[in-house]
């Protein structure tokens, strides 16, 4: 194998998190008393789900209240449409003036007002039951419960933080590299456990946002991956980023030899020569492309593989 200097993404190791794109909170709509906690942390829910309950005995009394006074104007009602009909009669005979007949439909259309508006009342008050029901705003996992069943709520407190079933990687950058990062800009992402061995075998990533502001010197980036579905937010994983491109020498990884502490490489015609070696070279395929000679060797050398 000759060597030849190679071109190769300068790639910088960069520690990113998990994060949720969204974090919605499931807030109670009314306030009262929360009867029950539907949920704990970890539970996957889907929208509209019952994450909590909130029960106001006022509302209770309220809803009786309003259809007791329904029945009671309707009783009214039919009170006033069976004078109305004899009044109607006695008209037609001549035996009761036009006046009496108007006042009888004016108090059945006035009755029939006061229903209508009694059973809107009702339904203001059906509804305020129904959103005592503590509705998960979108489908996720949830993060924090921050409330327990039995305790007195107002309206708008949180009950429960869920963490939207997409995820990202939210990536922080040394200043000095700001000007590599771009949308659509390929990232690579390291296993689980931020294990250096695992700099051989990547998954693919994609830069989504870039930010307008430096956060402490740092420029901060999202990134999409398929990978990391199953993470847990907050989860701390190793990422690659191109920051340029560099020439180098790559040699296959079973060309080196280690022995003594040292490492070495055949060449033909010579033997065995020391080098050092950099990092391998990282590849998204799981398949290392060979490992960087920093030292040792030059283009144009006849290397010996096994």
């Amino acid at each position: 194998m000759t060597v030849q200097s190679t071109s190769v993404d300068d790639a910088k190791e960069v520690l990113a998190t998990v994060e949720s794109v969204r974090t919605p909170q499931a807030r109670t709509r009314i306030g009262g008393t929360l009867t029950a906690v539907n949920v704990v942390e970890g539970d996957a829910v889907k929208k509209g789900d019952v994450v909590a309950v909130v029960e106001d005995t006022k509302l209770k009394l309220q809803l009786t209240a309003a259809e007791a006074r329904i029945g009671a104007l309707l009783a009214k009602l039919d009170l006033i449409q069976t004078e109305y009909e004899r009044v109607k009669q006695l008209r037609s005979t001549g035996a009761a003036p036009q006046s009496r007949l108007d006042d009888a439909e004016t108090q059945m259309t006035v009755t029939k007002a006061e229903i209508a508006a009694a059973r809107a009342d009702k339904s203001v008050i059906e509804e305020q039951v129904i959103e005592g029901k503590v509705l998960a705003p979108d489908d996720g996992r949830v993060l924090k419960v921050s409330a327990v069943a039995g305790q007195v709520t107002m309206p708008g407190e949180p009950v429960a933080t869920l963490a939207t079933a997409n995820y990202i990687l939210k990536l922080r950058v040394p200043e000095r590299h700001a000007r590599f990062m771009h949308e659509g800009d390929e990232v690579l992402i390291a296993g689980r456990g931020l294990d250096r061995d695992t700099a051989t075998r990547m998954t693919k990533g994609k830069i989504v946002r870039v930010y307008p502001e430096l956060d402490q010197g740092r420029v901060v980036a999202d990134a999409e991956a398929a990978a990391i579905g199953d993470y847990f937010v907050g989860e701390t994983v190793s990422t690659f980023v191109s920051t340029g491109k560099r020439q180098t020498i790559v040699v296959p990884a079973d060309a080196i030899v280690h022995r003594e502490g040292l490492t070495f490489v055949r060449l033909k015609g010579v033997g065995e020569v020391p080098v050092q070696t950099g990092p391998k070279q990282i590849a998204a395929d799981g398949v290392s492309p060979g490992v960087e000679i920093l030292t040792g060797l030059k283009a144009g050398d006849e290397v010996v593989l096994p």
